[in-house]
């Protein structure tokens, strides 16, 4: 196993990310068959009733995740909330799941889809450098829902 310091947050909602401030994280690789990963963190007690719900419906939520470096790319992984417990004035919300797909898969299919778009040049240096940052749903993966 490997664990790695969770620097932020956020559930994507529809085409945009929903980030939750949090005080602390911790994500693990499980370095398992089933490439499972656990992501624990720890955050104001105000949240508590909104992940009690996101728990109770056993849905999969898919969230982005920095990992150790704040310059780091957010991280897509698939989850389900196994938990959220009160721990003093924060409340600690655990999470199992998966990562989606290799980021180098996004980068490549990105920057085919802004060609195809007719970017070029400082213009797709430019979109393609911020789009990797914000991670917008790519027509290949919406054409797949």
């Amino acid at each position: 196993m490997k664990t790695f310091k969770m620097l932020s947050f956020g559930v994507v909602d529809d085409q945009e990310v929903i980030n939750y401030p949090m005080q602390d994280g911790i994500i693990i690789n499980q370095e398992n068959s089933h490439r499972s990963w656990v992501l624990e963190m720890l955050m104001d007690l105000d949240y508590q009733e909104t992940f009690h719900k996101m728990m109770n419906t056993g849905d999969i939520y898919d969230v982005k995740v920095v990992i150790s470096y704040p310059e780091n790319e957010p991280a897509p992984f698939e989850v389900a909330i196994y938990g959220v417990k009160v721990i003093g004035d924060q409340i600690s919300v655990l999470m199992k799941g998966t990562l989606k797909r290799a980021r180098r898969e996004y980068a490549e299919t990105l920057l085919s889809e802004l060609l195809e778009d007719g970017f070029e040049g400082d213009q797709l240096l430019e979109r393609f450098e911020q789009d990797m940052r914000t991670r917008p749903a790519l027509r290949k993966d919406e054409a797949k829902s």
